[in-house]
């Protein structure tokens, strides 16, 4: 029994020192040229192999942190992260990149791709592939990309990348708005005029060249005349009659199928 007890605890050291019982695998990439580890990674990121891709890329940087191979493979570890949804890490990439190489000529192109993680072409009433609630979806990602693309058409206004990066802003301000709007018609139709009001307004200044700007101005003209705020009411409905002087909106209010509410 003695015997036993020493052969298992020095068997026990040996796993933990790890003195070769289970020797490691070998590294493929060992003696690798820069030009090398980045053909194989961008190989396999054209095989849709995210995971391997980031992999070299990873090796690459690490063994040959200078020169024009490691700042290329940082542009494109951003890529492959996002393609492999991972785009915390991608966006992470993305800065580091930026403080890093902030002249670099390749740089608007991390500013777009910053843009693209975030944008998400499901979003608003335009949606047709998810079927969540609009009120339970969460604006933060289709700011900030709005945000990041706004950042490459002022720093860059003509980067090839720009003329794109304009038409995904514009979608994703109507989408935005258009948010806000589903939002407000869901508190007109549970009393919550006050909300309601607070919503559209918030849509009207924050996106006033949106096509939802006339529906916003119709609830807030419908939930200031239900509070009984006709100063603000009137106001709004000034607004709206100036710039919408033919709006459907007074036929057959908000409800799509039929007439829900008359103005007077």
């Amino acid at each position: 029994m003695r015997s036993l007890a020493v052969i298992a605890t020095l068997f026990l050291a040996c796993l933990i020192s790890g003195c070769g019982l289970f020797p490691e695998a070998k590294d493929e990439t060992a003696g690798w040229s820069a030009n090398k580890l980045y053909a194989e990674a961008k190989d396999a990121l054209n095989s849709n192999s995210y995971a391997k891709a980031i992999k070299y890329f990873e090796k690459l940087e690490s063994r040959y942190p200078y020169g024009r191979y490691a700042q290329q493979a940082q542009i494109d570890i951003a890529y492959a992260y996002w393609k492999d949804l991972e785009p915390a890490s991608a966006i992470a990439a993305c800065d580091r990149f930026i403080k890093l190489h902030p002249n670099h000529p390749n740089v608007d192109y991390v500013y777009y791709l910053r843009g693209l993680i975030n944008f998400n072409e499901d979003l608003g009433i335009m949606g047709s592939i998810s079927n969540q609630d609009m009120t339970e979806r969460d604006p933060k990602g289709a700011r900030e990309s709005f945000d990041a693309f706004r950042e490459l058409v002022t720093r860059f206004p003509d980067s090839k990348y720009t003329p794109d990066a304009i038409l995904r802003m514009k979608y994703l301000v109507n989408a935005l708005a258009s948010l806000e709007l589903h939002v407000a018609r869901y508190y007109m139709k549970r009393g919550a005029y006050l909300a309601a009001a607070n919503r559209a307004q918030y849509a009207v200044l924050n996106y006033p060249d949106a096509p939802a700007t006339e529906e916003a101005l119709f609830i807030m003209v419908k939930a200031y005349d239900a509070l009984a705020l006709a100063d603000l009411r009137d106001d709004a409905e000034r607004v709206m009659r100036k710039n919408f002087p033919d709006s459907e909106y007074y036929v057959r209010g908000l409800d799509r199928k039929e007439p829900w509410w008359k103005l007077w």
